[in-house]
């Protein structure tokens, strides 16, 4: 089956004891066991729920995984993978990364004795040589978060095996609609489902599938052990956004392209950050490694100092400043001070997030409309 069929059938079989087309949400926190220490399916919440497990069977399938554990948010997702790690483990993270997940790595995993080292992942000799005897898990995201930048996933996968380290890849910009790390040889794929699997602006969730069983088994004993799991309702929002999921991706794609090409030309951007403007380092990476489209995320320069900036992202209509993305209505907002404000500045500075910086969040709505709420707000 095609991929828009499998996110709408897998996972979500009718109720077998009413016929229900849409499986009913299991808000019990516990399960009645037939005799004592032999335990049923369920047995309790944390441990599993059933519309929890009709979303990690969806989405299990869809990335091509073993298995999937879903959690209360992509930060509880990340955590549960350093969570693995014990003192004296190395992580070699891409350096074109979500600034919570920085903010895990350099301010909460570090107590832990956990030493991270921040590399620019596109560069792969110097990204190889990162790698060090204790590193045990290497992080990349692709598209990056701000610079979108594009990463090889199975050369990455290669540097990583090579070194005796797992590869965990945060996929939250790409969607398993447009990319499928697992085939490509990553270990651990995760999701931040608030943003496009919920789509909508109205839930909080994040998600891990892992490639074997074994992973899979050493994920669920710490996401069992520390418990923060995803609720029923949220698990049943997630499960709807998956069936909608490639519609809204290939559309917001679509639709990217059109403002990028359009921010290219505009005399005050000094800079467009979109893979798939032919323009782009990584574009021709992101034509082969991305399926059918390169997106619905970008940033920008413009010709303006902090202030100005700042100015721009709180002057649109449709654009709302906030953080977040991948929904159903756009976003615009300013990394510097807003999703990447926990970097140190040194750090914002050395990885490229400029002060005149802008990232959007491209939703459903019309092109021209976008456009135009750009063009008055850049003025």
């Amino acid at each position: 089956m095609q991929f828009r069929t499998r996110a709408i059938h897998v996972g979500n079989e009718p109720c077998p004891q009413t016929g229900a087309v849409v499986p009913p949400i299991y808000l019990a926190s516990t399960f009645v066991q037939h005799e004592a220490g032999v335990w049923r399916e369920f047995d309790y919440s944390r441990s599993g729920n059933p519309t929890r497990s009709c979303f990690e069977e969806t989405i299990a399938h869809l990335e091509g995984g073993y298995g999937a554990m879903a959690f209360g948010t992509g930060m509880a997702a990340t955590s549960c993978v350093m969570a693995m790690l014990k003192s004296g483990d190395h992580v070699l993270a891409g350096s074109d990364i979500y600034g919570g997940t920085y903010r895990l790595l350099h301010k909460i995993s570090n107590r832990a004795g956990i030493e991270t080292t921040l590399a620019d992942s596109t560069n792969l000799k110097a990204f190889a040589a990162a790698i060090k005897r204790n590193t045990k898990l290497v992080w990349i995201e692709s598209p990056g978060n701000p610079q979108m930048s594009i990463t090889d996933i199975a050369a990455c996968a290669k540097i990583a095996h090579d070194a005796g380290a797992l590869l965990g890849i945060d996929s939250t910009f790409a969607t398993p609609v447009l990319t499928r790390p697992i085939e490509l040889g990553a270990d651990i794929v995760m999701h931040s489902a608030t943003k496009y699997i919920g789509g909508h602006s109205d839930v909080m969730g994040g998600v891990l599938v892992a490639n074997t069983e074994q992973l899979y088994k050493d994920l669920y004993f710490v996401a069992n052990a520390t418990g923060g799991i995803m609720s029923p309702f949220e698990s049943y929002l997630c499960s709807r956004g998956l069936k909608t999921l490639e519609l809204r991706v290939r559309e917001q794609s679509k639709t990217a392209m059109l403002l990028a090409e359009w921010l290219e030309s505009h005399p005050r951007v000094t800079k467009v950050r979109y893979p798939g403007l032919k323009s782009n380092p990584g574009h021709e990476l992101a034509s082969r490694q991305m399926d059918g489209g390169f997106g619905a995320m970008m940033s920008f320069d413009i010709d303006g100092d902090f202030n100005e900036t700042k100015r721009v992202v709180g002057a649109t209509k449709l654009f709302r400043l906030a953080v977040s993305l991948g929904a159903v209505e756009s976003l615009i907002e300013q990394p510097a001070s807003m999703s990447h404000a926990s970097y140190d500045a040194a750090d914002r500075a050395k990885h490229g997030i400029t002060d005149g910086m802008i990232r959007l969040s491209v939703g459903l709505e019309a092109f021209e409309d976008l456009r135009d709420d750009l063009a008055q707000a850049i003025g």
